[in-house]
């Protein structure tokens, strides 16, 4: 089966908008919360990925919904956004342990789900790339899973901020 673009225009439309939404959000969020965020690598890094990741979605979702798009094409921009957020989550870790961030969420679950998540959409692509139409359903998938760990990443973001105000108090 071909990839069929015209299939895909409704959740493409659903989740780019719901990632604007939710990119908007977690901007105003960490605006106002700028210099507790710049205070630690852990929460820099969760930031900038969170903000990677909800971009990607979007760009991806409006790459998709382009006229005459084909699943080559898509493939190979679902590749390249993907491995984009990837290197900024894994390199924004290994930062953050590097410079000893704050450890909240900072959990193996978390970095293997997230891991999980990029690994569906690049094996989506790569299909995508090589003309397997299913390959879309596949990077979906990952898309729709890494909305869920971008949520969470962002909710612990909050969290962290929160906690190392409190310690600040005390």
């Amino acid at each position: 089966m071909t990839y069929q673009p015209e299939l895909w225009h409704d959740l493409f439309l659903m989740v780019g908008g719901g990632a604007a939404a939710l990119a908007g959000l977690v901007f105003v969020a960490m605006s106002l919360n700028l210099r507790e965020i710049a205070e630690d690598a852990t929460h820099m890094a969760r930031a900038a990925a969170t903000m990677v990741g909800f971009t990607s979605i979007f760009v991806l979702c409006g790459l998709g919904l382009m006229p005459h798009q084909t699943g080559l094409w898509l493939g190979i921009e679902w590749l390249v956004a993907t491995v984009v957020y990837a290197y900024v989550y894994i390199a924004g870790y290994l930062q953050s342990v590097r410079l000893q961030g704050s450890d909240t969420g900072r959990t193996g679950l978390r970095r293997t789900f997230a891991a999980f998540c990029a690994l569906v959409q690049i094996g989506g692509s790569v299909m995508l790339i090589a003309g397997v139409g299913e390959g879309a359903f596949v990077a979906a998938i990952g898309l729709m899973l890494n909305v869920a760990s971008l949520v969470s990443g962002a909710w612990l973001l909050m969290v962290g901020i929160c906690n190392d105000e409190q310690v600040t108090k005390v």
